[in-house]
């Protein structure tokens, strides 16, 4: 999310700093999620965060060819075989047709999405960080913020862990687990936000059953489910599990992990029945306590905006918010903005290893 309203602002000319606690970009939930590019098909007409995906599919094509990263479009695809599964087929292609998604019907069983596509999440938002900075933002890295709070002369000030000091027009809360800890800085303690736990494991493909496309289950109240799915690096993961937790340092993989996603993912891709995966994985998505995408200006502290609770389709909706939070600012005359500029050249992260493995260190860490 910071990186995302980074490049928003920045391509518009607006001067700004972006701030990051953790020496490198895309290490925490930005780097540990599915990397799926969601279409917004199963998404709730006219909430928030379905507008945020549909404008942010809208700005696809556009952004990803500045940004240069990592892409496979193979589509995706639902199948349920019980009578309730279909009739929940039923609601989600009604749904995905009222959001102006385009989705196909295979038969009674199965449901196509051809626009769902797969990238490296990790390598998205450090490509967004590289445009930003491209277009003019100063990044600040392994800079925790310590202190925020309301400035002399109408203006707000940022203290980091390091000892820089900043005096800024606006502040855009962007801190994901800890968004909830840096509104309490500024006296805002309207919302919470927890960590939900969710689970991958890595596997190699197999060149005999080789997966081509993202395969959903009928999504429940517990979210989208377990998916299974192929990488841009030429792997298959399967994922996540969802758990809340309160501890929001624990990367850790919980013992019953595999035996839980594979209960779910072998009925879906048989492939996987007595296969050993190579890797595993947690990442703890940021979710809000009874709220779900907040994206408003704070109560307590004028000039200071909170984009908080922004749980498991952050990635998929990034452009969007990003475009939208600038509007914000923009409409309360806290920032000028300019046209949309394009980057000279296009801002392709160095090539490095995939996420999952880094996803998969951080996990044995902890």
């Amino acid at each position: 999310m910071g990186c995302a309203v980074a490049h928003a602002l920045a391509r518009r000319g607006v001067a700004c700093f972006l701030i990051e606690a953790e020496a490198e970009l895309g290490t925490r939930a930005s780097g540990t999620n599915s990397g799926i590019l969601h279409t917004g098909f199963d998404s709730l007409p006219g909430a928030l965060e379905t507008a945020m995906i549909l404008r942010s599919a809208a700005l696809r094509e556009e952004l990803l060819g500045e940004l240069d990263v990592p892409l496979l479009r193979c589509g995706a695809r639902m199948r349920a075989v019980e009578e309730e599964g279909r009739a929940a087929l039923d609601r989600l292609q009604a749904n995905a047709t009222g959001n102006g998604v385009e989705v196909h019907r295979l038969g009674e069983e199965e449901l196509s999405i051809p626009g769902e596509a797969v990238t490296d999440p990790a390598a998205f938002t450090r490509a967004l960080g590289m445009a930003a900075t491209a277009h003019g933002a100063t990044l600040m890295t392994s800079s925790p913020v310590t202190g925020l709070s309301a400035g002399s002369a109408g203006d707000l000030e940022v203290e980091s862990a390091g000892g820089e000091r900043l005096r800024v027009a606006a502040v855009v809360n962007c801190a994901g687990l800890q968004a909830d800890e840096v509104a309490t800085m500024a006296g805002e303690r309207t919302f919470e936000v927890y960590p939900r736990k969710g689970e991958f494991l890595v596997f190699e493909q197999d060149l005999q059953d080789l997966l081509r496309e993202i395969l959903l289950p009928v999504p429940s109240s517990a979210g989208k489910g377990v998916l299974v799915f192929p990488t841009v690096d030429g792997h298959l993961v399967t994922g996540p599990t969802a758990r809340d937790r309160e501890d929001k340092d624990d990367w850790s993989v919980e013992p019953d992990a595999a035996a839980t996603i594979l209960a779910r993912a072998v009925p879906m891709f048989p492939a996987l029945e007595g296969r050993e995966p190579i890797a595993a994985y947690a990442g703890l998505r940021p979710a809000g306590r009874g709220v779900n995408y907040v994206i408003e200006p704070s109560l307590s502290l004028p000039g200071l905006i909170d984009v908080a609770a922004i749980r498991s389709t952050g990635l998929s909706a990034a452009f969007g918010i990003g475009e939208h939070v600038a509007a914000i600012l923009g409409d309360a005359g806290l920032v000028e903005l300019g046209p949309p500029q394009r980057a000279a050249e296009s801002m392709a992260a160095p090539a490095g290893e995939p996420w999952w493995q880094q996803a998969a260190r951080r996990s044995q860490s902890r």
